[in-house]
C-alpha cells in the first residue's frame, strides 16, 4: 500500500537548518507530484510547497519563500524539505503529502499523507 515516511525532524536554534526527509513506497513515485505541509498546535494545516513529478517545478507558501527549497530524488523516491534561516515560527509537525493529478497547494487535493515529523525552533 501507499506509504509515507517523513524523518529528519528535531530540535534547532533560530537561524539553524534542517532538512527533512520523506520515504515514499507502494505506488509511482516518479509519476506523482508532491508536497510539504505543517501544522503547529492550535493552527490549521499550512502549505510549504510543492513540488513536480520531474522536480522541475518547485513553488513555495509566503512564509518561507527563499528560505526551504524542496527537491526530490525520483531514483531514491524519496521527498526533501531542505529547510534553512529556521524562526520558532517555524515550529510545527511537517507532512509530506502525495498526488497524481497535478501541482496544487490545496491539502484536499491530496490523497496520500505521511504521519509527520517534529521541527522545534528555538529563539
Amino acid at each position: 500500500q501507499v506509504r509515507l515516511v517523513e524523518s529528519g525532524g528535531g530540535s534547532v536554534q533560530a537561524g539553524g537548518s534542517l532538512r527533512l526527509s520523506c520515504a515514499a513506497s507502494g505506488f509511482m513515485f516518479q509519476f506523482y507530484y508532491m508536497a510539504w505541509f505543517r501544522q503547529a498546535p492550535g493552527k490549521e494545516r499550512e502549505w510549504v510547497g510543492s513540488i513536480s513529478f520531474n522536480g522541475k517545478e518547485t513553488f513555495y507558501g509566503d512564509s518561507v519563500k527563499d528560505r526551504f527549497t524542496i527537491s526530490r530524488d525520483n531514483d531514491k523516491r524519496t521527498l526533501y524539505l531542505q529547510m534553512t534561516s529556521l524562526k520558532p515560527e517555524d515550529t510545527a509537525m511537517y507532512f509530506c503529502a502525495a498526488n497524481s493529478d497535478g501541482l496544487y497547494s490545496n491539502s484536499r487535493r491530496f490523497p496520500y499523507w505521511g504521519q509527520g515529523t517534529q521541527v522545534t525552533v528555538s529563539s
